[in-house]
């Protein structure tokens, strides 16, 4: 039977309409109350409150024994209206019960208007819902009860503007517990700052977990938190972000709203580094009062600097030089060989040393006041002249000299006239003396031609020589050091060159000299002398036309005269240090820029010797300088120069902005497809050919030692490992064996056992980087110990396909780690062979296969044992994805029970977007579901 509508009483006496029943003294009772269909309008989890009254049994006078005190809520979802008058749809319907609800305080006092009820609330929720709509139905079986009120109703996140971004109207999740994300869009003139912008609407209407955020563009303010608005005139906002309008600078100006810069007036302008809120500038006037000193073929130039600079204080002159004809009619650019110290182009002194002019020359100098905006101005660069007429001047230096023949006792030699006789050359003087014994035993010999045979020498002994030139106003300069050795058998080379291959020797002090007459073989014999061993590993050999072999810079006598051969010296005035990026062992690694004369200005990496340094550490220090130095390859990082003339010293290279490429890589975890990552390896390929051809053997290649540009070309780089063979690192990556410092995980086994270093032992150091790559700059063997890496790969343990690795890139890997050198690939076929994977991407498809749960002890370190780990968090950052810990955390998935039944729509779902990270994060749940299988208590 239904329960009946009748009227009644508050607790505050006032008069209600109710629904009672009472039917206390009479059993089975079975009586219900159905609502009205009631549309759920979205929700997905709704709620009843329920105001009510029940009579406490003990208070009714002969209550029989089935009296009770509560009553069932049940409801049923449907699509639509059903339940009409005169159906008996109440008690057919199969309900599903929300809960028996009990009475926290039952009545029992009466009084002469009726009961004096003591009315109960409660709360009940259901869902989730998805049909249109539902009923409500309430069941008393036995109690003396009424229904004061039912108020059904369901909650929901209002909307609101937070972080700059309006989010709207959100209804809570199906669950109390539920977080439901809503997608935030950014308010007018305003702009993303972190993707996605969301906020979460939890079970109780509340907005939580804010992520990302919006700020007002460039030319807008914010104002009051919520709005972004524009920049008055007169005012300017350059970039995007938190902060107001600011006035517009001196000399500049805005004439309409929400302007990002301030235009410079007419006449004045901003420099390229100048920043928005800077006062726009103008060019400086010319220099003053220019006078000159010429001495012979020299001319020091000096200058007042200019009386206007523009209202900037970087100011620099530049030197336009002209030869002209004695009427001055004619004039043309200086040759090349004139000398400009400091400079020529960006001095900051007013004062200029010019020499190797012509003799008797009329020169007129241009002198330039420029600045950091005479490039932006349509005018000429303001400037004086000077006019000026040399004198008289001996020769220059005579550039190089050449072997032409060699007998036992005597030798021929021939060179070039200098490249400013500056007058007829009258004769040339030789010097020559045994290069064992001092200068003072030289011996003079003159020549009337460019030609001189040197008689009555020692058989099989190394002379130095040197030659000048004289006219009538003296005689120049000697030439530099050269060193010719006679034969040891007194027969002419030149009748033997088909059958021997001559010894040549560049000396500490001297610079080699080839001769004209045979081709010079790249191929070693033992050498026959072995006071002069020493000196032949500084022969620079050409197997074929332009092919360099390198050069030991360890075996000169004296180093610094390879640092001078090798490494331009750069004036350290065209060198500004901006800022610290690193610190190597020597001293710290900036970021800064290079201008060199007549050269853009481009950035570049400055290492640094610190302060206190011996001469050893100097010395070890611009080795790395004169071995960079003599190579030139797309992916060998390039050495612009060193600074040894002033402190600190430096070492200047290109500038590489994505740094050294492990790091790199693990901060672009799974951004790159398979083809991009080959590219790069093909690019470390190529470095390693070039410095093979150059019998150059790297001995410490790995992904810490190479560079990646912003074009993500890698350059192969640090070219210092032999400092590691002194007992002064602690750099882990690096231990001690057989005396010296070796990277065990990236040396092959004959290297690192008999110190073997070969082009073959890079090959296998390439192989360890290629794993480097797959992985996204994974640590090689993982956490295992130096000694348990050499005792692995002597069973013959190989590191195991990275995830997603192609079969075809681990194969070349496996191949690369040969046990035999011998049949190792040489990086010639590797670079080939990786052309042939990038001309035909399909060969990449197949992916090599990872055991779920690997057999050799070696491979068990390539997945985690989920046994170790007691939480989500701790399992997460094993994996590497710790910044992913909210995500799960706050979505629910605080269990690794959890964890394992997750999808890839899950991860979608808590806001893991990357597809790499989701790869990685599913192949570990996968691993994880598999091990669980496998141990069916498992993080029980």
């Amino acid at each position: 039977m239904l329960l009946s509508r009748l009227s009644g009483y508050d607790e505050n006496l006032n008069t209600i309409r109710t629904y009672q029943v009472c039917n206390v003294f009479e059993p089975s009772q079975n009586n219900w109350l159905l609502t009205t269909f009631i549309d759920r309008r979205g929700a997905q989890r709704i709620y009843v409150e329920i105001r009510f009254t029940v009579r406490d049994c003990s208070s009714i006078p002969n209550v029989p024994g089935s009296c009770k005190e509560t009553f069932n809520l049940y409801y049923y979802e449907t699509d639509a209206v059903i339940a009409t008058k005169g159906t008996a749809f109440w008690m057919e319907a199969p309900y599903l019960k929300v809960d028996t609800i009990a009475a926290d305080e039952s009545f029992s006092q009466v009084d002469f208007g009726g009961r004096l009820m003591k009315v109960n609330t409660e709360v009940r929720s259901f869902g989730p819902l998805s049909k249109n709509g539902f009923y409500l139905a309430f069941q008393d079986y036995g109690a003396c009860m009424s229904l004061l009120s039912v108020r059904v109703f369901y909650k929901k996140c209002p909307s609101v503007v937070q972080n700059f971004a309006i989010f709207p109207e959100t209804m809570t999740g199906a669950e109390s517990t539920s977080l439901v994300i809503a997608r935030g869009i950014c308010i007018p003139n305003s702009e993303e700052v972190d993707v996605p912008i969301k906020l979460y609407c939890n079970g109780d209407g509340e907005w939580m977990v804010p992520i990302g955020s919006c700020t007002c563009k460039a030319g807008f303010e914010p104002d009051n938190g919520n709005i972004c608005r524009a920049c008055p005139p007169g005012t300017f906002k350059s970039t995007q972000g938190p902060g107001l309008c600011l006035q517009c600078p001196p000399n500049s100006r805005s004439t309409a709203e929400a302007a990002t810069i301030c235009v410079c007036r007419n006449g004045y302008y901003r420099g390229d580094t100048d920043q928005p809120d800077e006062p726009c500038t103008s060019v400086p006037s010319s220099p003053r009062n220019v006078i000159s000193i010429v001495n012979e073929t020299s001319v020091i130039l000096e200058w007042h600097a200019p009386r206007e600079t523009g209202g900037r204080d970087d100011v620099v002159y530049n030197i336009v030089c002209k030869k002209c004809q004695a009427d001055r009619r004619s004039c043309s650019h200086c040759d090349d060989n004139v000398d400009f110290v400091p400079r020529q182009l960006g001095l900051t002194e007013t004062r200029v040393f010019i020499s190797n002019l012509w003799a008797h020359t009329v020169y007129s100098f241009e002198i330039q006041a420029v600045n950091g905006v005479s490039n932006k101005s349509p005018y000429p660069a303001q400037h004086v002249s000077i006019d000026i007429t040399t004198n008289q001047a001996a020769p220059s230096i005579v550039p190089i000299m050449h072997q032409i023949s060699s007998t036992m006792n005597s030798f021929t030699l021939s060179w070039p006239q200098p490249e400013q006789p500056n007058g007829i050359i009258l004769d040339y003087e030789l010097r020559y003396y045994e290069k064992d014994h001092s200068e003072m035993n030289s011996t003079i010999l003159r020549s009337q031609t460019n030609t001189a045979r040197v008689e009555g020498l020692r058989s099989g002994t190394v002379y130095v020589v040197q030659v000048r030139a004289r006219t009538v106003a003296g005689f120049g300069k000697y030439s530099s050091k050269m060193c010719f050795q006679t034969l040891t058998d007194g027969k002419d080379w030149r009748a033997r060159r088909n059958i021997i291959r001559p010894r040549l020797h560049l000396l500490s002090s001297c610079h080699l000299s080839l001769s004209l007459s045979f081709n010079v073989h790249s191929s070693r014999r033992k050498r026959a002398y072995t006071k002069e061993a020493v000196y032949s590993d500084k022969l620079q050999h050409y197997s074929s036309p332009g092919m360099k072999i390198y050069i030991d810079p360890f075996t000169y006598e004296d180093p610094n005269e390879a640092v001078r051969e090798f490494a331009k010296e750069i004036d350290v005035s065209t060198v500004k240090i901006e800022e610290v990026i690193g610190a190597g062992e020597f001293g710290e690694v900036y970021k800064g820029r290079l201008k060199l004369p007549g050269k853009r200005e481009i950035y570049v990496a400055i290492k640094t010797l610190k302060a206190g340094y011996v001469e050893k550490q100097r010395r070890d220090f611009l080795s790395e300088a004169s071995i960079m130095g003599q190579f030139d390859h797309p992916n060998i990082i390039r050495l612009e120069g060193v600074v040894t003339k002033s402190r600190p010293v430096m070492i200047v290279t290109e500038f590489m902005e994505n740094g050294a490429l492990d790091s790199f890589l693990r901060q672009n975890d799974g951004q790159f497809t398979v083809i991009q990552l080959v590219g790069m390896m093909r690019g470390i390929s190529a470095g390693m050919k070039y410095l093979s051809e150059m019998n150059y053997v790297h001995r410490d290649l790995a992904a810490r030692n190479i560079l990646v540009n912003s074009n993500l070309v890698c350059k192969v780089s640090d070219f210092g490992l032999s400092r590691y063979l002194q007992d002064d690192t602690s750099d882990p990556s690096y231990t001690s064996s057989l005396g010296g410092k070796i990277p065990v995980r990236w040396t092959a086994p004959e290297a690192i056992a008999y110190r073997k270093f070969t082009s073959a032992s890079d090959v296998w150091s390439y192989g360890i980087v290629m794993w480097e790559v797959m992985s996204f700059g994974e640590r090689p063997y993982w956490d295992m110990s130096n000694q348990d890496v050499i005792n692995a790969i002597e069973q013959d343990y190989r590191l195991p396909p990275p995830m997603d690795c192609p079969s075809a890139l681990h194969q070349l890997m496996l191949d690369c780690w040969q046990k035999d050198r011998n049949v190792r690939p040489r990086f010639t076929d590797i670079v080939g062979t990786l052309d042939k994977m990038i001309r035909n991407p399909t060969s990449l498809k197949a992916v090599a296969n990872i055991p779920a749960v690997p057999s050799q002890p070696l491979l068990d370190r390539s997945i985690p044992d989920f046994n170790t780990f007691s939480s989500v968090e701790d399992w997460l950052t094993a994996i590497k994805m710790s910044q992913y810990r909210d995500n799960f955390l706050n979505s629910g998935f605080t269990s690794l029970q959890l964890v394992a039944q997750m999808t890839s729509e899950d991860l979608l779902r808590i806001g893991v977007t990357l597809a790499g990270h989701q790869k990685k994060i599913l192949s570990n749940i996968q691993s994880m579901r598999v091990q669980m299988s496998q141990s069916p208590t498992t993080m029980a």
